[in-house]
């Protein structure tokens, strides 16, 4: 596609997010529950032809010799497919919130002024990889009365068409506009470049993907950008512990699935649990062919355990700021809660990070001052998740400290305007 005929789909697709967006503004809550709900038997209903697309996408992610941890984040099992549908139900259940006044206060004047939730208009997303963000993107989209611009990797086109063509026929089956979420049908990197300068059509950027992507957009882009760089998560193993519970977690929270960006990549040990804990853990990832970089201390305890060389390796200074997204995690030991919390404050990358501790006060100030978008006591990392949070789906993951932060559902859509109520009132 040459750049003219690029701008020109660009620009009518943008045109029609904004007429759709107004219809979806005023759709009501009914109908938009009607849309979910659809959405959700249709893709029940087409498991075997979302699979057959899918087949296609995953043999020429093979072909071109894509690692299996970004073949695996492809693939459309059973199991994504019902997710998703679960997740259109769950939104579907919400209240929705668009139209809620809030705050509302009398004035010394008479007036009465409050605040009320409002779709963003239209957003645009763009995502590598994960199918199963189309029907995230989308199902949100519509809960929160928004129209979208869904970009995906070219890597994934015909599982994302496929998806696409669903979520369409359901928004007509329920009376709205099928321009309220549209795919952009070309796989041409222009594509992108036009669709995050498009102020006039575009309210938000959503990026989801690796560093590279997300950088790129956030320097370029000419409309507000949501986003997250970085997934390295961290879990702090606190002395005092429940340490059989601080295995379990640790385990889930790096080897449940490697792809994530929630999956943690470093793990913190206090000085004072280190050798049962260690001892533990290591011979747990070394079963896994977990690679575990560690300080001296904590390799001197693994290696003296027996642990084979191979899973054992010495951390440089970039480990401590890595997100591997692959089987390696470093291993640091600390002091305790404060040098925990300091360590993660200057490495992380504020995305999620854990406490595993039997220490109320301990667990209270990791709360407090672990500047993260999301801080967790006593739980795996990969619970930061929209759908484990019960937000429905998510769009997202924003480690941004203004309007969203954390995983963004229907909320984090929507922005406030001020309502004034009077009967008359002149300001004197």
């Amino acid at each position: 596609m040459n750049a003219t005929s690029t701008t020109e789909l660009m620009n009518t697709m943008g045109s029609q997010a904004k007429a759709a967006s107004a219809l979806m503004a005023k759709a009501s809550a009914a109908t938009k529950l009607k849309a979910l709900r659809g959405l959700a038997a249709l893709l029940r209903a087409n498991v075997d032809g979302l699979q057959t697309e899918n087949a296609k996408d995953l043999e020429r992610a093979r072909a071109a010799g894509l690692s299996e941890p970004m073949v695996d984040r492809l693939k459309l099992t059973t199991k994504v497919i019902e997710t998703c549908a679960e997740g259109c139900e769950q939104l579907a259940a919400m209240p929705d919130i668009i139209g809620d006044i809030t705050g509302m206060k009398q004035m010394p004047s008479g007036i009465r002024v409050g605040q009320m939730r409002v779709p963003i208009g239209v957003f645009g997303m763009i995502y590598e990889s994960r199918p199963n963000v189309t029907i995230e993107a989308a199902s949100l989209s519509i809960k929160s009365g928004n129209a979208c611009i869904l970009r995906g990797g070219s890597e994934a086109i015909d599982s994302n068409r496929a998806l696409a063509t669903l979520v369409q026929r359901a928004l007509v089956a329920a009376g709205l506009p099928a321009d309220a979420v549209q795919l952009v049908p070309t796989t041409d990197r222009a594509a992108v470049g036009q669709l995050i300068t498009m102020p006039q059509y575009v309210d938000v950027i959503i990026p989801r993907g690796g560093k590279g992507l997300i950088e790129r957009i956030s320097a370029e882009a000419k409309v507000p950008v949501i986003k997250h760089l970085d997934g390295n998560c961290h879990t702090y193993v606190d002395d005092p512990c429940d340490i059989a519970m601080a295995v379990k977690v640790a385990d889930n929270a790096k080897t449940q699935k490697y792809s994530p960006c929630n999956a943690t990549e470093s793990l913190l040990v206090a000085r004072g649990v280190a050798i049962p804990f260690l001892i533990q853990i290591g011979a747990v990832y070394a079963a896994k062919g977990v690679e575990m970089r560690c300080d001296p201390e904590a390799a001197a305890i693994l290696l003296g355990d027996g642990l084979p060389d191979a899973c054992v390796k010495d951390a440089t200074e970039a480990d401590w700021s890595e997100e591997y997204l692959a089987p390696v995690i470093s291993v640091k030991i600390v002091d305790g809660v404060d040098e925990a919390i300091a360590h993660i404050n200057r490495y992380s990358s504020h995305h999620t990070d854990a406490i595993l501790t039997t220490d109320h006060m301990h667990a209270q100030r990791f709360l407090r001052e672990v500047d993260s978008a999301s801080v967790m006591v006593n739980a795996s990392t990969r619970f930061a998740d929209g759908f484990e949070f019960g937000l429905g789906a998510e769009i997202g993951i924003s480690t941004d400290k203004f309007h969203a932060r954390g995983p963004v559902g229907v909320e984090g859509l929507t922005s406030l305007k001020y309502v004034v109520l009077g009967e008359g009132e002149v300001r004197g």
